[in-house]
């Protein structure tokens, strides 16, 4: 039986990995439980360390836009905190309810990385505890701050297989006093590829692009500007005509669309992520398009070559392997790749869900160093780790 334990503070964080390393348990930290499910099944839990009550701002200094934030924090707490000052995290998760932590350990990003890039980008420190208890800092509240390697870049993306987050510092940004989306229907890849072609040779300098591609009807391209009034609306319109085209539906408006920072996959579905050249996303999608027999939804930063689809959860794991199988060749055949983020139990369980890696061994050897006794998350991670 799993026993769940839900510490307040880094000490009692110690304090349980402390006890755990001695006992041979194992350990997997949760934060608002969002993307529990994403990568591989650990090989065993004995202790669930969910990281609810380890939330709250300990340091928001405004004058030098820095803040330290307690992992267990939901981002969108982090973001009503700061409003006040005129300052926000730039950093967003399609997640509902996802906390900094979990963010940060799955290295997820929304639209915005198109101009902040994702979390380990806008960390400038990280508390965190390590596998035997000890409670270790890396970096610290100034921006250039960071001497020798950056523990907190390595932690993020590892899915809480080297340590346990506890705090984060980030650097932050004024909000912006004005934003406006121009929306334009898009029906194919190859329709996406021209426009983001035609964005990037552009003075646009958006803050984000994306796509959704549903599986039937017409698409959408949306641009995000921001900046002060004037200036976002002469950028609005600059953007506005250079997407238009023939395309009479092209518009401003000053909300996002409903599906904006949003994934095009439900619980129970097979949800894949395709990471291409801006250049070659078009290539990745029509090779899906083509594995599966069929369109599927697509949606995602396309601005910068990272979108995410949904496959039936109905499909076998064979299935499953074969699609993936043939994008993973199309993808990494222009520098890209396809990685399965989640699925059903049989699909997670049977199936190659992150591909050929590079310096998978170096990853095992950092394992190794960090966690010797596997005892956070084994097996969650790519290569088994």
């Amino acid at each position: 039986m799993v026993k769940v334990v839900q510490p307040a503070t880094a000490a009692e964080v110690a304090e349980v990995l402390r006890d755990a390393s001695a006992a041979g348990h194992t350990v997997v930290p949760r934060g608002g439980g969002t993307k529990l499910d994403w990568g591989n099944n650990p090989s065993t839990v004995d202790i669930m360390l969910d990281l609810g009550l380890l939330d709250g701002v300990d340091f928001h200094a405004p004058a030098d836009l820095v803040a330290t934030v307690r992992a267990g924090t939901p981002l969108a707490d982090l973001q009503a905190a700061l409003a006040p000052a005129g300052q926000r995290l730039s950093l967003d998760s399609p997640s509902s309810g996802a906390t900094i932590g979990g963010v940060l350990a799955t290295g997820e990003g929304g639209p915005l990385r198109q101009r902040y890039g994702t979390g380990r980008d806008l960390l400038i420190g990280v508390e965190f505890v390590r596998a035997d208890g000890v409670i270790a800092r890396s970096g610290g509240r100034v921006v250039k701050n960071v001497a020798g390697y950056d523990v907190g870049k390595l932690l993020c993306g590892s899915y809480g297989t080297l340590a346990v987050i506890t705090s984060a510092t980030f650097r932050l940004h004024p909000t912006p006093a004005a934003r406006a989306w121009i929306c334009r229907p898009v029906e194919t890849p190859m329709d996406v590829h021209d426009l983001i072609g035609a964005i990037v040779m552009s003075t646009v300098d958006p803050s984000a692009v994306e796509v959704d591609l549903p599986a039937l009807g017409s698409g959408m391209l949306a641009v995000l500007v921001e900046g002060t009034p004037g200036g976002v609306a002469k950028r609005a319109e600059a953007t506005r005509r250079l997407l238009a085209g023939d395309e009479a539906g092209t518009s401003i408006v000053d909300t996002a669309p409903p599906w904006w920072n949003t994934y095009p996959f439900e619980p129970g579905d097979v949800a894949l992520e395709l990471i291409a050249p801006v250049d070659a996303v078009h290539a990745g999608i029509y090779a899906l398009h083509d594995a599966v027999g069929a369109a599927v939804p697509v949606r995602g930063s396309v601005g910068v070559g990272v979108v995410t689809a949904a496959l039936p959860g109905e499909l076998s794991a064979g299935q499953v392997t074969a699609i993936v199988d043939i994008v993973r060749d199309v993808l990494a055949a222009r520098g890209g790749s396809c990685v399965v983020l989640t699925g059903p139990p049989s699909v997670r369980e049977s199936v190659d869900l992150w591909g050929d890696v590079p310096g998978l061994e170096l990853m095992r050897q950092v394992k190794a160093r960090f966690d010797p006794g596997r005892t956070l998350s084994p097996g969650r991670f790519v290569g088994g780790i």
